[in-house]
């Protein structure tokens, strides 16, 4: 053999070594099913509860008229800034400053009259004590019968003079009333903030409400220095936030400024309770307010504003995590039967099926039973490639990340996605993480 002729040979095989090298290769890196993966490790954690509402301010007043009348002077704007006393609108005051003088008048005819029947009282006073002494001294001067009606006279001046005392009072009562609803054309800020709403014009009427009709709502004044954000709380959430929960608040009015503020109130009752749903058919959306003070709020912010609040009811500092995308649900039974350690392949009910008298129901409900006892949550731990199932206790839950409580050490290597390949992963399965085409996530069932 020449030498050209062995050269060629030894490039051959070099070349058929190297394929077969590249093959081998190529075929290990497509071993297994491709996941992504993440190392347990610590972070700061933070439970949170988001709930939508309104701004609104804490102390709010809504001044209606308490008479009828049409306004004559109007001194306010909506948005004007106000002071406690300060004059806001009069209504027309002539019908109640005629009804004034009316029983001012009223009063002194009464007082009159009460002084006429006081000087009548004394002078039948003075004829009994006449006749009453002229009797003594001699029973032959006067009869007893005139001693006797001289004495019903006095008392029939002292109850006619306890009359019209009384009638002084009520006349003087009633021109109380009189001066009280003149006073009351003169509207007055009752606190100091800010005219939040103006429903009346200057020559309005306003009207006074009744039992079945609400009256004029004239202005609102709203104490804007402590700023309130009322939340809708969906009942599930409600009993993991506590007064004092720290908050953080985005209003879509300033969509570039964070806002912070406190817990300050957590509704007793719902805010619409479900009897009032009753008859509809429907199934009622519970949800409960929570107030939200905030801390510095700017002068910029109004009421009725809406707002989202991010309310942290836990905190943990350095806590062990793992995504939340790779906690999953197995249940022992179908991994047993998996792996080759199952029932026989008659089912559920293949005992009923044979006939051994129990009913289907009760054979449901322990069904039900104990699949809840073999349901366990875990994540799929990588060792040598193989990804295998270890059950977990995890705590609060963070925007990405569970707290682990136990099952895991910082360090270990978690499958952490797909989302729908971690549901497929079996016990001990090869998985392969070197290739950058992984599926994206899909939202989870």
């Amino acid at each position: 053999m020449t030498l050209r002729a062995k050269i060629a040979i030894g490039v051959l095989v070099v070349t058929v070594l190297v394929v077969a090298g590249v093959l081998t290769t190529l075929q290990s890196r497509n071993t297994g099913t491709q996941v992504r993966t993440e190392e347990v490790g610590r972070r700061d954690l933070e439970a949170i509860v988001t709930a939508s509402g309104n701004i609104r301010a804490r102390r709010t007043v809504d001044i209606s008229s308490d008479v009828s009348g049409r306004i004559v002077e109007l001194n306010v704007d909506e948005g004007d800034d106000v002071q406690e006393g300060q004059v806001l609108l009069r209504i027309d005051q002539t019908q109640f400053q005629a009804a004034v003088a009316q029983w001012r008048a009223g009063l002194s005819q009464r007082e009159a009259q009460a002084a006429q029947q006081n000087a009548s009282l004394i002078q039948a006073t003075r004829e009994y004590d006449r006749m009453q002494g002229l009797w003594t001294r001699d029973s032959t001067l006067v009869s007893r019968q005139q001693v006797d009606d001289a004495g019903t006279q006095a008392e029939v001046a002292q109850a006619l003079y306890t009359a019209a005392e009384h009638g002084v009072d009520q006349a003087r009562a009633t021109l109380a009333e009189a001066e009280d609803r003149l006073s009351k054309t003169t509207i007055r800020a009752p606190i100091s903030g800010k005219v939040t709403r103006l429903n009346i014009e200057l020559g309005e009427t306003a009207i006074v409400g009744t039992m079945n009709n609400p009256g004029s709502l004239l202005l609102t004044i709203s104490d804007l220095s402590v700023i309130e954000a009322v939340m809708q709380v969906d009942e599930t959430d409600v009993p993991e936030i506590s007064v004092g929960d720290s908050a953080a608040l985005e209003l879509d009015a300033f969509p570039d400024t964070e806002f912070a503020g406190t817990v300050t109130e957590i509704g007793n009752s719902a805010i619409r309770p479900p009897s009032s749903a009753a008859g509809t058919g429907q199934t009622p959306t519970i949800d409960f307010e929570v107030v939200i003070t905030l801390d510095d709020p700017p002068v910029e912010l109004r009421p009725d504003l809406s707002t989202t609040a991010d309310i942290v009811t836990e905190t943990r500092d350095q806590a062990l995590a793992i995504p939340i995308i790779a906690l999953t649900i197995r249940d022992r039974s179908e991994q047993d039967e998996a792996d080759g350690n199952g029932s026989d392949g008659d089912g559920e009910f293949g005992n009923d099926e044979a006939g051994d008298g129990s009913t289907e129901s009760d054979d449901t409900r322990a069904a039900d039973e104990e699949d809840e006892e073999e349901e366990e949550e875990g994540v799929f731990v990588v060792r040598d490639g193989e990804a295998h199932f270890v059950p977990v206790a995890v705590g609060i839950a963070g925007q990405e990340y569970f707290e682990v409580l136990s099952g895991l050490s910082e360090g270990d290597t978690v499958v952490s996605g797909p989302y729908q390949r971690i549901r497929e992963l079996s016990d001990g399965e090869e998985v392969r993480t070197d290739s950058t085409d992984v599926e994206p996530d899909e939202p989870a069932e």
